[in-house]
């Protein structure tokens, strides 16, 4: 169990979190959830004992372990995957080394033998004999293939990193684990085996991630982080957004009916206080009047943009026709040889692993990159919008957001442009920051609100959802669903993709493509996702054979 008594952090003058209580207990799996900035990944850093509070303590089971996911990529550069992944348990790492130097040694003496034995008895306690094996089925089951676990961190790709820094975090069977954002950058297979880890995993787990599909699954109890306090919900995500919403329901209710009776109260007060037979009536009511408080209605700290793309014009039967087109990047084929054609219906996702075909398919429909064969036709009638993966180009300039955002405005009146602005959290005084200056999610809101000022009848969307918090990502994924034109896009958000898409698109590591009219979940049921399952099974069966 771990327990947070009276927590209080301070930060200039601002209290981030104030007189926080709430224990997690084991056997549960704690989703933390809030608005960006509420303190969701501070609070980890609280529990973890990375970041001291102002006032208050963290109670840890004596004798229990924690374990988090590491966030610096580049902390075990110097270190082969296989040890990275047994530091997880530091202890544990610690005794294989000693053991290690001691048996090293040239003149090994009789105190080295005792020592020596000593660290032998706690490595078998601690199943030291099995750590490598279970470190190395912990790295194949994220998708780290077995040749890839001897070389050193410093070779690994980014997403690579990432799958050994969760590794490392779940080595071991920790007492409580805690994980910030653990999906980031996972792919397919990997989000379904963490998923199935975790569903069967019988310590303490608290979490935090954006991925509502991810929280529903996993679970058990949701806390919500709401102006520097922690309410604790059981149940899932969704559970707890429809136990705020019944709450909140409730409140108005009983406030509706409170204030109806302080109306009918005053208005007796009002007509019999002079009148001498009623007066004794008047006095008992005022003291009814006295007691009756109204709940206080507090509004959440959580702010939802205004995301509505509305076409300028309807779009026709001739879409888009895409025929035998293929490109090479750096001697590899990320398309082989794709055709396609759209409906004014279609609202496709591309799905997968092979990241950089669909950002390479998605510039070349842009006309930001050329195919090296076949090609592409838009119907006369479409108009695009895009929204770029890296969109570091769209604010290397001084613009402030207003003037930014006017460029691409056929109006350019600027009352009209900062209504757009204000829908997307950006008020008044905000229009003048400089764009160069913004956040990841304030970039993100931005180029929404391009698209949305464009008025284009197509979109499409290259992992929007990155850098966006929980209510952002609800209010897009609202907006996709209601858009009445043609969608092409890709997010790992796995509720995102099944409510938005009705065609999926999966652009094989050869660079073929498979097309199904579908959901998500239709597809991940389908006969090609159970044998690519089967094929990643096998292959990590033949890893841990070797």
């Amino acid at each position: 169990m771990i327990s947070a008594n009276n927590i209080t952090l301070r930060v200039g003058k601002k209290a981030l979190f104030e007189d926080v209580n709430i224990k997690f207990t084991e056997g549960n799996c704690y989703g933390l959830i809030g608005a960006n900035g509420a303190g969701k990944s501070t609070f980890l850093k609280i529990l973890s004992g990375q970041l001291e509070p102002t006032n208050g303590d963290i109670v840890i089971t004596p004798g229990q372990r924690l374990s988090f996911l590491q966030q610096d990529h580049f902390k075990y550069d110097t270190y082969p995957v296989l040890d990275t992944v047994i530091m997880g348990n530091a202890r544990l790492y610690d005794i294989m080394k000693e053991k290690e130097a001691i048996y090293a040694k040239e003149d090994f003496t009789d105190e080295d033998g005792i020592r020596a034995s000593e660290l032998e008895g706690e490595f078998a306690e601690m199943n030291g004999w099995e750590a490598e094996s279970d470190a190395a089925t912990l790295l194949n089951g994220l998708g780290i293939e077995t040749d890839l676990h001897y070389t050193l961190m410093s070779e690994l790709t980014g997403s690579q990193k990432v799958k050994v820094l969760l590794a490392q975090a779940l080595f071991g069977n920790p007492d409580i684990l805690l994980l910030d954002e653990p999906t980031n950058h996972l792919d397919l297979p990997a989000i379904e085996w963490l998923e199935e880890f975790l569903i069967n995993f019988e310590n303490t787990i608290i979490v935090v991630s954006h991925d509502r599909y991810f929280l529903n699954k996993v679970c058990t109890h949701t806390a919500d982080i709401d102006y520097g306090k922690i309410q604790l919900y059981a149940g899932n995500y969704d559970f707890w957004f429809e136990s705020s919403q019944l709450l909140i329901k409730q409140m108005k209710e009983a406030n509706k009916k409170k204030e109806e009776k302080i109306k009918e109260l005053q208005e007796f007060i009002s007509r019999f206080s002079a009148n001498a037979s009623k007066s004794k009536q008047a006095t008992s009511r005022k003291r009814a009047l006295e007691k009756i408080q109204l709940d206080e209605m507090r509004p959440s700290s959580r702010k939802y943009p205004y995301i509505d793309f509305r076409p300028n014009r309807e779009i026709g039967n001739e879409v888009l026709m895409v025929e035998n087109l293929s490109k090479t990047i750096d001697g590899v084929k990320v398309l082989d040889n794709i055709s396609f054609t759209l409906g004014h219906d279609d609202k496709v996702a591309f799905v997968g692993a092979n990241e950089q075909a669909i950002t390479t398919f998605f510039k070349i429909l842009m006309g930001e990159m050329e195919p090296d064969e076949g090609n592409y036709k838009w119907g006369v009638t479409t108009s695009q919008a895009y929204f770029p993966k890296d969109n570091t180009a769209e604010f290397d300039n001084d613009l402030t957001i207003t003037d930014w955002l006017t460029q691409y405005s056929e109006i350019k009146d600027a009352t009209y442009v900062r209504g757009f602005l204000g829908r997307m959290l950006f008020p008044g005084e905000d229009g003048v920051k400089r764009v160069r200056v913004l956040s990841g999610g304030e970039k993100v809101r931005c180029l929404l609100s391009k698209m949305m000022i464009s008025g284009a009848n197509i979109l499409l969307l290259d992992e929007p959802t990155n850098h966006l918090d929980m209510e952002s990502i609800t209010a897009l994924n609202n907006g996709l669903i209601k858009f009445p034109g043609v969608i092409l896009f890709t997010s790992h958000d796995h509720q995102f993709v099944q409510t938005t898409a009705n065609r999926i698109m999966e652009i094989l590591p050869d660079g073929k493509l498979i097309d199904k009219i579908t959901t998500y979940d239709e597809y991940l049921a389908s006969d090609e996702m159970a044998k690519k399952r089967h094929v990643y099974t096998m292959n990590e069966d033949d890893a841990n054979d070797n």
